[in-house]
């Protein structure tokens, strides 16, 4: 038996959701630019008191860890990683891209053809964050920072059909679109509810992280921009 609350804020969604054994119980969430910090404490209270439970009833805290925004990954771990000292409970960290695929594969029924799955975050410009993986949830390509050009994913769109989702799919679609083999999914969107499987599973196998230490996937170094004016 596990009750775990779980928390997506590496993209423009702020996503919190209470799983019970891997089932999603209620969650709540909205796409914002900005509006991390205000959302997730009262998200969270929210989805606590919608399921009847407290504080207390959790047995661990989940959080996508990254890649992803800088802000938002710094905001659900800090949120993450303040439960757990104050709670004692452990943290699960889950990679969202990993998290991503097997809410894509939640969301299809795969025929057991030669799909993959290609999970993509923003990065700016035509950069996206990025991993390969196959209908299982398998990764099958390491996480990386993609320049998107005309010869990305070349070679294995002449083998594979290819899906590529996340609100870094969109502005690559007049570059990839184009193959026969490339469908571009734009309508999806990160969800807390995503990291479920694998947060049962590791919570199960008791691979939990030292939350003293613990530090967002950023994969790329933070880069601060020019103020204005």
């Amino acid at each position: 038996m596990s009750l775990i609350l779980q928390i997506e804020t590496a993209t423009t969604v702020c996503s919190v959701a209470l799983a019970k054994d891997g089932r999603v119980l209620c969650r709540r969430e909205v796409e914002q630019r900005n509006v991390h910090a205000e959302k997730i404490t009262l998200f969270i209270e929210e989805v606590l008191n919608e399921a009847g439970r407290s504080y207390a009833d959790l047995d661990a805290i989940a959080v996508s860890c990254g890649p992803g925004s800088y802000t938002g990954l710094r905001i659900g771990i800090s949120a993450a990683k303040g439960l757990c000292f104050a709670l004692d409970k452990p943290l699960i960290a889950i990679e969202t891209l990993a998290s991503m695929a097997d809410g894509m594969i939640e969301r299809h029924s795969f025929d057991g053809t030669d799909y993959l799955l290609c999970p993509m975050i923003d990065a700016r410009r035509m950069e996206v964050f990025t991993a390969t993986f196959d209908t299982l949830g398998n990764k099958l390509k390491p996480t990386s920072a993609e320049i998107i050009d005309d010869n990305s994913f070349a070679g294995v769109l002449e083998d594979h059909r290819i899906i590529f989702f996340g609100d870094g799919a969109g502005k690559c679609s007049t570059v990839l679109g184009m193959h026969p083999n490339a469908t571009i999914i734009t309508d999806f969107t990160n969800s807390a509810s995503h990291l479920s499987k694998r947060a049962l599973k590791r919570y199960q196998e008791k691979q939990f992280e030292d939350v003293a230490y613990f530090e967002p996937y950023y994969l790329k170094n933070f880069i601060a921009g020019k103020k204005a004016g």
